[in-house]
């Protein structure tokens, strides 16, 4: 049996990786595949993979392709999820803020340095003509961290998944004052090179098992109940996430590599680019 650590988000966008593990479908294929739960999101994923804590992530596209251009011996193997990522930028019920230009030179808060808290909110900044120089943040760790954070005033700002937060939305912990969608497809599948090297073959029948899984996952006879349920999620909400939500089977093309290094370069978030080709693996 090989054992394998795949680490993701506690969010409904992995709901197809819990259905497979439970039913059994890796252990048919000798491998028993470990699922770890990262609540703290992209930037506490990078550093699983660094440390050997987990093999796999399925992580923001923009996070991985950071942290390999700084040194991760990790590739991207495919594409998880096609759609962008809807960020939701989020305040605190109370806050004096109501509009998104009031949060320009104010702090965000953020789970890590090199998350996708942290990089989105360079977007929105260059996406409304902010000085991203100077932002400020306040690490917060996870989604937690940020409901006290915003609560006490610690930080102005929260940018997370917008389905995610929206029922802290709804008991009116925090405000939405506006979205930031991600301009390139959000999730990809990421693995450590020396996974790559000595259970090739493994991480195939990974992938085609998942991917056998997505690719019909919205007819799931009430897959929108049981995401609803399982995520305490309201059922038009599911719905509406899984209108605008569209899962991949392919690798992510260089062009589309190429575009968010460009845009990263330009936000100074990464010091150089590189060829697609040393940012992937093909299985």
């Amino acid at each position: 049996m090989h054992t394998i650590k795949i680490g993701g988000v506690p969010e409904h966008f992995n709901l197809p990786w819990h259905l497979t593990i439970e039913e059994g479908a890796y252990l048919e294929k000798d491998i028993e595949l470990e699922w770890i739960d990262f609540p703290g999101g992209t930037g506490a994923m990078c550093e699983a993979l660094r440390n050997n804590d987990i093999d796999i992530a399925i992580i923001l596209t923009e996070g991985i392709i950071k942290d390999i251009i700084a040194g991760s011996p990790t590739k991207i193997v495919q594409t998880y999820i096609q759609s962008p990522l809807v960020w939701g930028i989020h305040v605190g019920h109370s806050s004096k803020y109501t509009n998104l230009s009031d949060l320009q030179n104010t702090s965000a808060a953020i789970s890590r340095y090199g998350s996708g808290s942290h990089l989105m909110a360079y977007v929105n900044a260059q996406n409304n003509g902010w000085d991203t120089s100077a932002l400020q943040f306040e690490v917060v760790k996870n989604l937690d961290g940020a409901v006290k954070a915003l609560t006490d005033g610690n930080a102005d700002y929260f940018m997370w998944e917008h389905f995610t937060t929206k029922p802290l939305v709804d008991n009116k912990t925090f405000r939405r004052i506006a979205d930031c969608p991600t301009p390139w497809p959000c999730f990809v599948i990421a693995v450590r090179e020396e996974i790559l090297d000595t259970k090739k073959d493994r991480v195939k029948d990974i992938l085609q098992i998942i991917n056998n899984t997505t690719v019909d996952f919205k007819q799931i006879p009430s897959i929108d109940k049981t995401l609803s349920l399982r995520y305490d999620q309201q059922l038009q909400d599911i719905r509406d996430w899984i209108q605008i939500t569209e899962w991949s089977q392919s690798l992510i093309k260089s062009k589309t590599l190429n575009q968010i290094q460009n845009q990263l370069f330009k936000l100074d978030i990464i010091d150089k680019i590189i060829d697609p080709k040393d940012l992937i693996s093909e299985i």
